[in-house]
């Protein structure tokens, strides 16, 4: 897996069921180890405001079925939740 032209769409998970990641990339293992070293994205810096509790709660809610549908497939794919990138 390199840079041959593929492009790779990944999940990173904390633990299980903990915070999820999704990324793309052309280098998996690269953008693995970018990950590792703390060079993540800034997406875990930044928040969303809005102007109404309503619409944070409504937000929430999308966020949240996102994280099901995600967690779905991880378990479709990886039931236990296991470190994939050794076999890279």
């Amino acid at each position: 897996m390199g840079t041959a032209g593929g492009y790779y769409v990944y999940i990173l998970a904390s633990w299980r069921h903990g915070t999820l990641y999704i990324g793309v990339t052309n280098n998996l293992p690269v953008r693995l180890d970018q990950h590792r070293q703390g060079g993540g994205s800034e997406f875990v810096k930044k928040c969303e405001e809005f102007a109404s509790p309503q619409e944070a709660i409504a937000r929430e809610k999308q966020l949240k079925n996102w994280r099901d549908w995600k967690i779905r497939l991880i378990e479709k794919n990886n039931c236990e939740w296991g470190d994939l990138s050794h076999s890279l």
